[in-house]
């Protein structure tokens, strides 16, 4: 199994959730997120004054997934979040040891 993790910025998750959903995931965490990568932030005029943004907002995405859907859920993830300017984010996956079902008991594949 892989859990796979992507930060995206905000106004891409409806995107990317219609593309997860074409790709077969049933399921994913999201959860509203402020950093910042090579852009360092940004510069913002507000009434005149100019102040530095240090935490940019974005969206992080977690999936955990069988090992054959990994690629495809990246896959998907690039396409339907690309704009082509920086700050798009990053997708990271990685080796998922279990996986428990609470309701269930099922574990591992059969709890995705």
């Amino acid at each position: 199994m892989k859990f796979v993790m992507a930060v995206i910025k905000p106004h891409k998750l409806d995107a990317v959730r219609e593309a997860l959903g074409a790709a077969g995931v049933e399921g994913m965490t999201v959860s509203e997120v402020k950093g910042y990568g090579r852009q360092r932030g940004q510069t913002e005029i507000y009434r005149g004054a100019e102040y530095q943004v240090h935490f940019l907002p974005k969206v992080k995405i977690e999936i955990a997934v069988a090992d054959d859907k990994a690629a495809e859920v990246v896959e998907a993830i690039k396409a339907a979040a690309n704009t082509g300017k920086i700050g798009d984010g990053k997708v990271f996956v990685y080796d998922l040891e279990s996986a428990v079902r609470i309701r269930t008991g099922e574990q591992d594949n059969d709890a995705l």
